[in-house]
């Protein structure tokens, strides 16, 4: 790809894939989408081959910015996080589907060869999840927050525009991504990330969800090679339903601790267990998932708990 779109560059995600792609031969220029873009915070915006546009997303004169030359590649990131988007419909509704629909209707619209659309979609789209049995790819999507129903319909209006060939597109169902800055970003499992930040500084956490909570985790640089991988799969091996779960590693929050224990002995920070009712069913139910079409596309966790914490808290 020699001309590359990011939106919600200047997000977590956003700014580990815009250094890997920075890293990539024949990149020619990349165009970085975010509400605010400072170069003091974000040196690679300094790189001459970097175009920033800041502004709303859901703005019609942003994406005229972003697509003023047509891209060869697409990652979607941009969002409302779950929370927020529960707490302001509106913004949730005008960002996760109206300015994603019509960034899909903008790509298919373009011409010359369709563009790879690589979109961060949630695994929020499943809802309540089967805890006491595996989950394999093929689980129905029911989703219980608004945040997941829109992520599900842009989902399925990628898959039907590529289907039409109007754009080249790939969903990526991702889990929660270790370990995020603290900040009030309205992401749920935000507890995720805090309890390895805190831990590994020695430092005591009260945690939202019990021991036996457990959830899929994966590392930025295991999501940003998930990401970077899934732009360059042929279109002939992607199902027709375009959508991929991405492999994740299971665990409960009593083998993290101990995980984070083992790694940094007496320093480590003790955690006090406070269970939330609510944050633990909508993140500490999850079961045992099997990706093995993932896995058969070339897709990868972080292939182990002492894998995960040395990449998320370096």
């Amino acid at each position: 790809m020699k001309r590359v779109l990011v939106t919600g560059a200047g997000g977590f995600v956003g700014q580990g894939l815009v250094q890997r792609l920075l890293l990539q031969p024949g990149l020619e220029q990349l165009v970085a989408v975010d509400r605010q873009l400072d170069a003091h915070a974000l040196p690679w915006l300094r790189d001459r081959r970097v175009r920033a546009v800041a502004g709303d997303f859901a703005a019609p004169a942003t994406l005229q910015q972003a697509l003023a030359q047509p891209p060869d590649g697409v990652f979607h990131l941009a969002s409302l996080p779950g929370s927020r988007a529960e707490a302001l419909p509106d913004g949730g509704m005008a960002v996760n589907l109206l300015a994603t629909a019509e960034l899909w209707q903008r790509l298919a619209a373009l011409p010359g060869p369709p563009a790879r659309v690589v979109f961060a979609s949630s695994i929020a789209v499943y809802g309540a999840l089967p805890f006491d049995q595996a989950m394999h790819e093929d689980q129905p999507t029911r989703p219980l927050l608004s945040y997941g129903a829109h992520k599900r319909m842009a989902e399925i209006l990628l898959a039907d525009l590529s289907r039409r060939g109007g754009v080249d597109g790939l969903s990526l169902r991702l889990p929660g991504i270790v370990a995020r800055p603290p900040s009030p970003t309205g992401h749920g499992s935000a507890f995720m990330s805090d309890l390895l930040h805190r831990l590994s500084a020695g430092e005591a956490y009260v945690c939202p969800v019990g021991p036996d909570a457990r959830a899929w985790w994966m590392s930025l640089p295991c999501c940003v090679n998930n990401l970077v991988h899934a732009a360059a799969i042929p279109p002939a091996r992607l199902a027709s339903a375009r959508v991929v779960q991405l492999p994740a590693l299971t665990a409960t929050v009593g083998e993290v601790v101990q995980a984070i224990a083992q790694r940094h002995g007496a320093r480590a920070g003790r955690v006090d267990y406070r269970p939330d009712a609510q944050t633990e069913q909508h993140f500490g139910r999850f079961p045992v998932l099997h990706a093995p079409q993932a896995e058969a596309l070339g897709f990868r966790h972080d292939g182990a708990l002492d894998a995960l914490l040395r990449r998320a808290v370096p």
